[in-house]
């Protein structure tokens, strides 16, 4: 009998100390470890994939550990593993849903192209894909903008924050319902095609915002007499659905033919260039009563206005001395 319980104290002792050692001794991680636990996987398949990354000693010591603690679930997400940690206080964060977020960042006037590289930066999934769903997915704006042939102009400028268990369809939505949020803010529930693509052009023509609704002034005051819009940024974007952009505007790029280049063809082009933010939006649906036809930059980053080509003409010899004297 003595025998029996000296075997019997033995064991306890020992998985005594083995789950001392699996649940409550630290475990560092090698260098920054992410583990990406998909929605649907079980607590077993859970603990296997923390035991392959080495951020817990036992799966079994974990998921004991769990089902005596069954009332809280484990949440489904990207962890990102980096200090050293305890299995237990590892399963406290997999029950807060405590993940790792991506953050992307879409300044005011991205387009397309460059959000699906910050997307692709951030490590959630290819440009090509986000670019793929980018330009067809126009149901997501269809009630709004039923001429959109694409989502340019739609995805809005903001801070996201997206985990790895989104997809790219979400990801894409989550911008475009950004858009109408904004859109509902300021009233734009009309003609929401035309004003997005003259913001989306202000957008691009200038930097400051109190510029913008004199920019959109230009061009709505270009149209009404029937002169081309002349916007360097369109044949730009032109070029880049082309594939063709070198990375800077010539003279003989001016003569692109593509229904987006405003220097050959006349009038909006066919949707927007870039994504505007809310100030370029509202400068498209208010801009200021003016009279000038014509503005260029005056080498300080804002731009001098003019009536005539002729005080253009002066407008342009004083940035070409300002340039000069640099």
């Amino acid at each position: 009998m003595r025998t029996f319980l000296t075997l019997v104290l033995l064991g306890a002792l020992a998985i005594a100390g083995w789950l001392a050692w699996a649940l409550w001794l630290p475990i560092t991680p090698g260098g920054q470890t992410f583990v990406l636990l998909h929605p649907g996987y079980s607590t077993r398949r859970i603990a296997a994939e923390l035991k392959s990354a080495g951020v817990i000693h036992s799966a079994n010591a974990f998921v004991l550990w769990h089902y005596l603690h069954h009332q809280r679930s484990l949440k489904a997400g990207e962890y990102l593993f980096e200090k050293p940690a305890t299995p237990i206080q590892i399963h406290d964060r997999l029950v807060r849903g405590d993940i790792y977020v991506h953050t992307v960042v879409v300044p005011e006037g991205f387009n397309m192209f460059d959000i699906a590289q910050a997307v692709q930066d951030a490590g959630l999934g290819s440009r090509e894909d986000f670019l793929k769903i980018a330009a067809s997915d126009t149901a997501l704006i269809s009630d709004l903008a039923p001429e959109a042939k694409t989502l340019e102009g739609y995805l809005f400028p903001n801070t996201y924050q997206f985990t790895r268990t989104e997809s790219m369809n979400d990801i894409v939505a989550a911008m475009v319902k950004q858009f109408r949020q904004v859109a509902r803010e300021i009233g734009l529930t009309s003609d929401v095609q035309r004003v997005v693509t003259m913001a989306s052009i202000v957008e691009k023509e200038t930097a400051a915002p109190e510029e913008r609704p004199m920019v959109a002034s230009v061009y709505y005051n270009r149209l009404a007499k029937n002169i081309a819009l002349d916007a360097d940024p369109s044949v730009i974007y032109a070029e880049l659905l082309n594939g063709s952009y070198s990375g800077a505007l010539h003279h003989e790029d001016l003569a692109f033919n593509s229904p987006y280049n405003t220097y050959k063809y006349p009038g909006l082009p066919p949707g927007p260039i870039a994504n505007p933010g809310k100030t370029a939006l509202e400068a498209a649906m208010h801009p200021a009563e003016t009279e000038y036809y014509y503005f260029v930059g005056d080498g300080t980053g804002h731009h001098r206005f003019a009536q005539s080509l002729e005080e253009h003409n002066r407008n342009v010899a004083l940035l070409r001395r300002a340039l000069a004297g640099r």
